[in-house]
């Protein structure tokens, strides 16, 4: 959608040819957002840190100031979710984790064994994200989990994929840089990148050329590192082993080069002098250290962020405006990622209306996102941990098929959506993959999913209860609006939905409103049931199939 001809045809056709003049998108910066804080805010907020935004947090949110309401969803209380259980008994056993019990402090070679954990563990993250807190934790999780671009079946093991994604969940808000060390010596990226392998006798490049291709410099007129610095770099880099026992890291000093490393001018001709013995441990530190005084990094790392959170395009003025001032306060802040985003929500350019309702769902978003707003139950995950799994992992499969396999991207570089120029999100949109996301709402607003006889499903009755006036057409569509969509529809397109399928096909309101009406007078009686929820049902697959409902 082209957000600036929709301004111009919605009566901005001043500011937007006064932006196109200049040959900005948006000439808003990092100033503190003072305008309205009505739900169209609260819920483009949401939209934009939470995976959708239910009418209640909606609410909630609407409760408290811009201010507040970013600061408590940058601040999570909520406990860390509890770990993934082992769902897959007794298709396949295992020995030293009973049913129901988690397997991420058992440590196992077994290839069949890690093969069902790893299964276990996204379906056991998309409940995570279904069952989310009011705080961005999970989509900043999934951020992180792009940013670094592990592979599950590359590592292999089940608890370092757990143990690898609980580092990014628990680090997600914190220091950036110490997050780069951690991630460095973890022992499920020593794995993903073969730092495991990186010996003085063979240095293995894959994590020193990723390390600063990818994870901290990116790429650009500006970063010129060189060749050799990749090589140079994987040298500092060796030492670091996995123990096969337990799979601890540990720093093997007999395995480490300790030669001094000389690096090229665009590191200012910076080196690392070899260190022996358990110091060899300390050039990790050095590295990343000379890296971090690149300007470079806090650039990179705060275009990531803006194209996740705000607008996948950045142009002049949003790279002078927002970019660069961001960048300088990271630096300024020792790389703090929480400030920066706080510093990103709470700016005029967040809020600026071009901002809004101008980015393409991700798979992600887009099935989870419909779950929680429409509230889908879910079978208790205690009690019914095997039909909890079973149920996530159908939503886990839909996502996959739509492009976007959690704990699977298509390579270190993450999904092409936040990177590949010039589509970016548009990527997530194709004749294989819109079709798919019809189908998945089609589904869930007719059948559901059905497992043990339970089943998971859009109750179009239950939802629109929780409306503030559902006996009012035009407010039913309105207030539904107002949870599901980001970008407006017109009023004659509302006219039309609501004649044509609340109304069915009559003209004067009171044929909803007398339905509904008698519908709550005596909701146990089958025809007036039937009635509003065959007419509601059509309304939210209609909804859900237009164009407008893929942006956020």
């Amino acid at each position: 959608m082209d957000r600036r001809e929709f301004f111009r045809k919605a009566g901005k056709a001043e500011t937007v040819q006064a932006r196109k003049a200049t040959g900005a998108r948006t000439n808003s910066g990092l100033n503190l957002y003072a305008g309205p804080w009505t739900k169209n805010e609260v819920q483009h907020l949401l939209k934009r840190t939470m995976f959708g935004s239910k009418l209640a947090d909606i609410n909630y949110f609407a409760g408290l100031t811009m201010g507040q309401a970013v600061d408590e969803l940058l601040s999570p209380s909520a406990p860390m979710p509890s770990p993934p259980v082992n769902d897959y008994s007794p298709g396949t056993a295992d020995p030293n984790v009973p049913a129901g019990s988690t397997w991420v402090n058992n440590f196992s070679t077994d290839g069949t064994i890690n093969s069902v954990r790893r299964s276990s563990f996204k379906k056991w993250w998309t409940g995570v994200m279904i069952n989310q807190d009011r705080s961005i934790r999970e989509k900043l999780t999934l951020f992180w989990a792009d940013h670094f671009g592990t592979e599950t079946d590359t590592i292999s093991y089940s608890q370092l994929i757990y143990n690898h994604h609980t580092l990014l969940r628990q680090n997600c808000l914190g220091n950036f840089k110490t997050l780069i060390k951690n991630v460095t010596i973890d022992a499920g990226m020593l794995r993903y990148l073969n730092g495991y392998l990186n010996t003085n006798s063979a240095p293995d490049e894959n994590y020193a050329r990723e390390l600063q291709e990818l994870f901290t410099l990116g790429k650009g007129p500006s970063v010129t590192y060189t060749e050799d610095d990749v090589k140079i770099a994987a040298k500092v880099l060796t030492g670091w082993r996995i123990n096969n026992t337990n799979f601890s890291v540990y720093f093997d000093s007999t395995k480490h080069d300790t030669t001094t490393k000389q690096f090229s001018s665009y590191y200012g001709n910076a080196s690392i002098p070899g260190q022996t013995g358990a110091n060899g441990a300390l050039e990790t530190d050095a590295l990343i250290n000379m890296i971090f005084n690149k300007e470079e990094v806090s650039k990179y790392i705060c275009r990531s962020l803006y194209r996740w959170f705000v607008y996948y395009e950045i142009d002049a003025s949003a790279e002078t405006n927002v970019i660069e001032p961001l960048a300088i306060l990271f630096r300024n802040n020792n790389y703090d990622v929480k400030l920066i985003l706080q510093t990103l929500f709470k700016s005029e350019h967040f809020f600026d209306v071009l901002n809004q309702g101008c980015i393409i769902k991700s798979p992600v978003d887009h099935v989870i996102s419909c779950m929680r707003e429409f509230g889908v139950i879910f079978p208790n995950t205690v009690s019914e941990y095997a039909d909890a799994y079973g149920m996530w992992n159908y939503i886990r499969g839909w996502k996959a098929s739509m492009n976007q396999d959690i704990g699977d991207p298509p390579n270190v570089s993450g999904w092409p959506a936040y990177y590949q120029e010039p589509q970016y999100h548009e990527l997530w949109i194709n004749s294989d993959t819109l079709p798919k996301r019809n189908q998945f709402t089609d589904i869930f607003i007719t059948n559901g999913y059905t497992r043990n006889n339970k089943k998971i499903v859009i109750n179009a009755v239950t939802f629109t209860q929780t409306l503030p006036n559902p006996a009012d057409p035009n407010a039913l569509i309105d207030d539904a609006l107002s949870v599901l969509y980001r970008a407006p529809l017109s009023a004659a397109s509302k006219q039309a939905i609501k004649e044509q399928i609340l109304l069915s096909n009559q003209t004067q309101d009171y044929y909803w409103s007398n339905a509904w009406n008698a519908y709550i007078a005596n909701p146990l009686d089958t025809a007036s049931f039937n009635i509003v929820n065959n007419r509601l049902k059509s309304l939210y697959q209609y909804l859900m199939n237009l164009a407008e409902y893929q942006l956020s």
